[in-house]
């Protein structure tokens, strides 16, 4: 099985190093040192990992063969995938791998069905669920234990306690009744009448 692990930004300084836009939570393990990884574009490799360092806050890695930055600046853009057996789990009981979300079905804390999980989005500041409704919409879920509390791989489901508006629009509060105290609408509701 291939997972997408990072993809490849610009180049850093002159000796072929390249920023890389962490897409695992397991960089040391996917991205470190001897890695080997495939590529998108398939033109681009497989490119073993040399070596990696953080920098300002940045994963820089330089590839076996890329010694300068114009090989680098030609990774830009990128994809690299790593090869995973896919009866692997990660350590902690609490994360799970893309390929073990994608496909579950996705319900309320009631059972009722909201969609399947599709995809999940790892975005800089946290993850997101695709879930592809039966209607063929589709609705991004924040991956976070207050909104996805269960997950549960042996009945393939996972349960969501969206907050109002993010599943139907229909449960949005509206911000400007919200706003207003219920006293305060009766009086102008009372003004316009006189």
């Amino acid at each position: 099985m291939q997972l997408i692990v990072g993809r490849i930004g610009r180049a850093h300084g002159i000796k072929g190093d390249v920023t890389v836009e962490v897409r695992t939570d397991e960089p040391e393990l996917r991205l470190g040192p001897g890695a080997v990884l495939m590529t998108d574009p398939s033109s681009a490799g497989p490119l073993t990992v040399a070596s990696g360092k953080v920098h300002s806050g940045r994963l820089l890695l330089r590839f076996e063969g890329v010694n300068d930055r114009n090989g680098a600046e030609a990774l830009r853009g990128t994809m690299l995938i790593a090869e995973i057996d896919p009866e692997d789990t990660p350590e902690d009981p609490d994360e799970y791998y893309d390929h073990q979300l994608v496909g579950l079905d996705v319900v309320l804390s009631d059972g009722t069905l909201v969609g399947e999980l599709t995809e999940v989005l790892h975005l800089p500041y946290q993850d997101l669920l695709t879930v592809v409704r039966p209607d063929g919409t589709e609705v991004l879920v924040p991956f976070v234990s207050e909104i996805v509390p269960e997950i549960d791989l042996e009945a393939q489901r996972a349960v969501i306690t969206p907050p109002p508006g993010l599943i139907d629009a229909a449960q949005a509060v509206v911000a400007s009744s919200r706003d207003e105290e219920p006293e305060a609408a009766d009086e102008k509701s009372g003004e316009a009448d006189a």
